[in-house]
């Protein structure tokens, strides 16, 4: 028996406004400092205000949130006593509210115990709105929650069916005022997640629609939107790709690029979606060698690539996920970020135990053993073809 999670999603022009249909007495919005002095956080409370309610924020949320951050804003909450929760911006504003969510209704937890083998019980306290202001993390629409640990830099992959946001309100006008590298950024997050959605090996009738669909408009509209921020249209089909590739993956599961994404990125600062898109045509080179598994020539046929085997649609989908790294400006190995060589192989060890301490490692058509692994982060670093 499996589920297929998804919250209400609003979407379109003016979804914003659908804020104002909302009922309840306190809102708590959730976002980055960056946002509320850009305005969004006025934008979203005028909006409750509208819909009656007091109005309180925590804009203290760090890019990859932290541990720390979640319990600190989760104390202000349970000071406030929200019945709406509205987390606001990226991914990591999104992955924070969730986690405030639980901590609020369930304080005797702590935020590394949330996870698919814990009953939280939550909800009787208040409902999570989710509203993206990237296109990318698809966050909105799924209930995994990526927070780091201080302590020692690792990247817990957090989550329970039970944190899916009660309501998700995708609208492109959040989006136009991204800058062209983190439209690239996000907007590649979310194609890693479409692909290994429907690569993983717990894709389903559900999610295989949902995952192709993503990649098409992706491959379409990513080039539009990173050069031209203003163009609603490609923003639109941005955002609602997000959304779907976050329905696809969470329903089905990510893996290897996710994995050793999240290991490198934790440890060199590297923005996750920069991270996990690094990383993906290599691990996808290293998934084609299981050949008749992988499904590339489904993927190869919604981008109109005529593939003749499923190796040759393997070659031909990489090929196409390089080139739209080079068009968006994507780094392509782990050299160009100016990693030291002598500093990452250091790190070897440490990236490989991450990697397969992550839970979307065993997903894939194709578990590297450590001997793969360590060959598989060396051919990053330089750009070396997988081909073991």
């Amino acid at each position: 028996m499996w589920f297929f999670d998804c919250p209400e999603i609003v979407y379109g022009e003016e979804a914003l406004g659908h804020l104002e249909t909302l009922r309840g007495e306190r809102a708590f919005i959730v976002t980055d400092a960056v946002l509320h002095r850009l305005g969004y956080t006025e934008r979203v409370a005028e909006k409750l205000h509208a819909a009656g309610m007091l109005v309180e924020a925590f804009t203290e949320v760090e890019p990859e949130p932290s541990l720390q951050t979640v319990q600190k804003g989760a104390a202000k909450m349970l000071e406030f006593r929200p019945d709406w929760i509205v987390g606001l911006g990226g991914g990591s504003s999104l992955d924070a509210a969730k986690a405030m969510w639980v901590l609020y209704e369930r304080p005797d937890l702590q935020p590394d115990e949330i996870s698919p083998m814990m009953d939280l019980n939550i909800g009787k306290l208040a409902r999570l709105v989710a509203i993206p202001t990237t296109a990318g993390t698809g966050s909105e629409a799924t209930w995994a929650t990526v927070l780091t640990d201080k302590s020692d830099g690792r990247k817990l992959a957090l989550g329970s069916r039970e944190t899916v946001p009660t309501m998700a309100i995708v609208d492109p006008a959040m989006t136009r005022n991204l800058p062209p590298r983190v439209t690239a950024d996000t907007g590649l997050d979310a194609l890693s997640h479409a692909i290994e959605g429907y690569l993983s090996t717990f894709h389903n009738d559900f999610t295989d629609g949902i995952c192709l669909k993503a990649i098409q408009l992706i491959f379409e509209y990513l080039p539009r939107a990173y050069d031209d921020g203003s163009d609603l249209e490609a923003r639109e089909h941005m955002a609602n790709a997000a959304t779907l590739a976050g329905l696809g993956f969470i329903n089905s599961w990510a893996s290897l690029a996710h994995a050793t994404g999240h290991a490198f990125g934790g440890n060199f600062k590297v923005p996750h979606g920069r991270s996990v898109n690094l990383f993906l045509p290599y691990t996808l080179e290293y998934m084609a060698q299981a050949h008749e598994a992988t499904r590339f020539q489904d993927i190869a046929h919604s981008l109109h690539l005529h593939a003749v085997d499923e190796r040759d649609a393997a070659r031909l989908v990489i090929g196409a996920i390089r080139e739209l790294h080079a068009r968006v400006d994507q780094p392509r190995t782990v050299a160009e970020l100016g990693i030291d060589q002598s500093d990452y192989e250091e790190m070897l060890e440490t990236l490989c135990e991450f990697a397969e301490g992550d839970g979307t490692y065993i997903s894939g058509v194709r578990v590297p053993e450590r001997d793969d692994l360590r060959r598989l982060f060396m051919c990053v670093y330089d750009g070396k073809t997988v081909d073991f």
